[in-house]
């Protein structure tokens, strides 16, 4: 049987990858891969507390499983040049640090997502809060975006039960600095993600994160 901390990083990964692609790829008409990239999410979100409370359960892992080559397989990318921005940012975390990528992941996306959200990206996370999180089209597209984040953080520190912080993990700001440096020196000093980040702007991403 799988170790339980095992099942929260099957949910979390095929969330995430999925994530970053619908979130990359706002600069044109994405109809196909929008939908595969939300129902990756929904199903990460749904069938992932099931195989941690129910970890023999068929269906849920099935799902998951199917979940994830969908997130993986690079169809969500397709026609498209991106690089996702918390990836390349925990790479570092897990290769200074004994975590794992998927808490990793955890800890970064709501202090990224906040970071990136402006007046140039809420039209995404206002499409994330409708389709993936259920919340009222209606409402402020600001209100909507924070909602979906708070959403997400819900999800991932008290549905999955992942660390919420640097700190729970053993990580301080002895090494952020070097970290930050790092990830963005073999990317020609930027990551070219849904919003370009700069060491200035992955080393606060850090801080935000401890």
């Amino acid at each position: 049987m799988i170790a339980p901390y095992k099942n929260k990083d099957r949910a979390i990964c095929p969330f995430k990858y999925p994530n970053d692609s619908f979130s990359y790829i706002h600069q044109r008409a994405s109809y196909v891969q929008d939908g595969l990239a939300i129902g990756a999410m929904k199903a990460c979100i749904h069938y992932g507390p099931i195989a941690i409370h129910e970890p023999t359960n068929y269906s849920a892992r099935a799902n998951l499983m199917w979940a994830a080559p969908m997130a993986l397989n690079g169809l969500l990318k397709t026609g498209y040049s991106m690089t996702w921005s918390c990836h390349g940012m925990e790479h570092v975390l897990s290769a200074y640090y004994d975590i794992t990528h998927g808490v990793g992941l955890a800890i970064l996306t709501p202090r990224w997502m906040r970071y990136v959200l402006d007046e140039t990206t809420v039209s995404r996370f206002k499409k994330y809060g409708v389709e993936v999180w259920g919340l009222d089209a209606s409402k402020d597209e600001f209100w909507i975006a924070n909602k979906a984040i708070e959403k997400t953080e819900n999800f991932l520190y008290k549905t999955l039960g992942l660390p919420s912080t640097l700190q729970e993990v053993g990580i301080d700001d002895s090494k952020l600095d070097e970290m930050a440096d790092n990830c963005i020196r073999d990317k020609g000093g930027k990551i070219k993600g849904f919003k370009t980040l700069y060491k200035e702007d992955v080393l606060q991403i850090f801080k935000n994160s401890l």
